[in-house]
């Protein structure tokens, strides 16, 4: 399968701004910085010569905002707005955005939007024509990105037993190893394929077809029972039953 490149730009007057992003998306092997703009002028130019797939996009800029550049794109790209200013956010996500991040950016809630754009387009590339040549029975891999140990995991979401929250720490079993990372349970079950995994409890989340028996209040996955906590209760046995 061809290894997702999303070609990515940065547009932020402010240069330290700029950095901590080039230095967050670095962890993310699928996140391909092409250039960085000062001025949405400056990205509005190099968009007319270049292609690009996302922008993350500073607001309130010299000139231009950055707002201001992507309405005026015929075919804008995706974009996630980076900024300090919280009054823009309806604005932003009225243009489609996938993101809106708040300045000071931390890399959580960097680690949280990557993950959305790279689900994003890995579902555009499974409905692209050379893909949908595959056979039937291929399946698209889907990649749950965790850092840990001051480096990013990159693990198959197939190979998931369950995901146990303990505190501030989640963690993924696989079937011949645990991982342990400092994130919350409620980012990671964003960052999971919705029709391959479900929330039963506030503190775990299973593979639907890891799911080897059931009744009203709990599940047995692996050989191991959960608890279905009572708020999930409804959506499980839909999901289950289904």
């Amino acid at each position: 399968m061809k290894e997702l490149k999303v070609r990515t730009l940065i547009v932020d007057d402010e240069p330290h701004a700029v950095a901590l992003i080039k230095k967050y998306a670095a962890e993310f092997a699928e996140l391909e910085i092409v250039s960085t703009c000062h001025s949405a002028l400056q990205a509005l130019h190099f968009l007319q010569d270049e292609s690009i797939d996302l922008v993350f996009l500073d607001i309130k800029m010299p000139g231009i905002s950055g707002i201001d550049l992507i309405k005026s794109l015929p075919l804008p790209p995706k974009v996630i707005f980076t900024t300090a200013y919280q009054e823009y956010a309806v604005e932003g996500f009225d243009l489609n955005a996938v993101d809106y991040l708040l300045k000071p950016i931390s890399f959580e809630r960097f680690f949280k939007a990557a993950g959305k754009v790279i689900c994003l387009f890995k579902g555009q590339m499974a409905i692209s024509p050379a893909i949908a040549e595959l056979p039937a029975t291929t399946t698209m891999p889907h990649y749950l990105h965790l850092r840990i140990d001051r480096k990013i995991m990159k693990i198959n979401t197939k190979d998931i037993c369950w995901i146990e929250s303990d505190k501030d720490y989640v963690k993924v079993v696989l079937k011949d190893r645990t991982l342990t990372a400092k994130q919350k349970i409620s980012v990671i079950e964003q960052l999971l394929p919705i029709d391959a995994f479900m929330r039963i409890h506030r503190s775990f989340i299973v593979p639907v077809d890891r799911v080897e028996a059931y009744h009203a209040n709990s599940v047995q996955v692996a050989g191991k029972t959960f608890t279905i906590g009572r708020q999930y209760k409804s959506a499980c046995q839909t999901r289950l039953q289904s």
